[in-house]
């Protein structure tokens, strides 16, 4: 036997149980994965709430990293006691979970398992984003919504090495200096006034390349207006809640612009997009030109408080719920 969060009924926080289940078996083409750590993103919590919809009961979590104890048949190239990654399906908050062996990444001695757990949907997301949705170039000048958050962390990062001017907005004075230390040129912090004529001014009234705005509902408006002609606003989340329905009209009105509501699982649908993608973020992190920093950890039986402190914006850069020990 072993343990894991199940969700029977949506709702907040509370509806997190922890129980006891039957230890999975690996089938073919599975690994069994006794985990380490699982990371926490906000999707969990629109999972948990109904907004994003799954079977119930369920186990949240879409991330997390693992010591291998069992191979299913047919399973080539991995071994009992290898260190893994992984991203979806969701189910990763258990002590032990069965994964598709095509959907795991070996980790580098370099990259410890907890720091692993930490950046797997942060960081990938952060390469298909940066990449991939729109190609950040030297030169180019950007806006990165939640700059202090998990993957606006890693999202500043990444594009001030590949040369980019990034303009990062936070919720609070507080976290100015996480923004600044994570590479923005310039930081915004968000309040009553509009940020596009910020934006404009900073940008000698041209405007951003792009977009990368994971909040939603309460930046939307504002994001199409800080796009320079032919922008990009990538709506990849919206922790502020959903965007109202657009009219198609206001992205000619500002510019021709371009929108996209992207996915991380489009961008890595086969075995070779997750290895490439994977690959590129250990590199950039073993490298040293992205720092993950150490997350905030709660035990994994303590998941209901560790979604409270997230919704509640108590919390910057990453947590990770911790399997104890047998």
């Amino acid at each position: 036997m072993t343990h894991a969060i199940r969700v029977h009924e949506l709702g907040g926080p509370d509806v997190l149980r922890w129980e006891t289940i039957t230890t999975p078996v690996p089938g073919p083409g599975e690994i069994l994965v006794r985990t380490i750590a699982a990371g926490l993103n906000f999707i969990d919590t629109y999972f948990r709430a109904g907004h994003y919809h799954t079977p119930l009961p369920f186990t949240p979590g879409h991330e997390g990293a693992g010591v291998i104890e069992a191979l299913g048949l047919g399973v080539h190239g991995l071994r009992i006691g290898d260190h893994v990654a992984y991203v979806d399906p969701i189910g990763t908050y258990a002590e032990r979970l069965v994964r598709p062996a095509d959907r795991v990444v070996r980790l580098p001695a370099s990259i410890a398992p907890i720091e692993a757990a930490a950046m797997m949907l942060k960081g990938l997301t952060a390469e298909y984003l940066l990449r991939r949705t729109y190609d950040v170039k030297a030169g180019d000048t950007i806006l990165v919504h939640a700059a202090a958050g998990g993957v606006g962390q890693i999202l500043c990062q990444w594009a001030a090495h590949l040369g980019a001017t990034v303009i990062g907005t936070v919720g609070s004075e507080a976290k100015r200096a996480i923004a600044e230390s994570v590479g923005c040129t310039h930081v915004i912090v968000l309040g009553d006034q509009p940020f596009a004529p910020i934006v404009r001014g900073l940008t000698g009234g041209e405007g951003v390349a792009v977009v990368y705005d994971g909040v939603g509902a309460a930046t939307f408006d504002q994001s199409i207006r800080s796009l320079k002609t032919r922008g990009l606003i990538v709506a990849f989340g919206a922790a502020s809640g959903p965007i109202p329905p657009i009219d198609v009209q206001t992205l000619n009105a500002n510019g021709s612009l371009y929108l996209t509501r992207p996915s991380l699982g489009a961008y890595v649908r086969t075995h070779d997009e997750l290895k490439q993608a994977a690959q590129a973020l250990f590199d950039v992190v073993s490298g040293g030109a992205i720092r993950i920093a150490p997350p905030r950890a709660y035990p994994l039986s303590n998941a209901a408080q560790a979604h409270r402190d997230l919704e509640g914006r108590t919390t910057t850069g990453s947590i990770v719920l911790v399997a104890g020990p047998d």
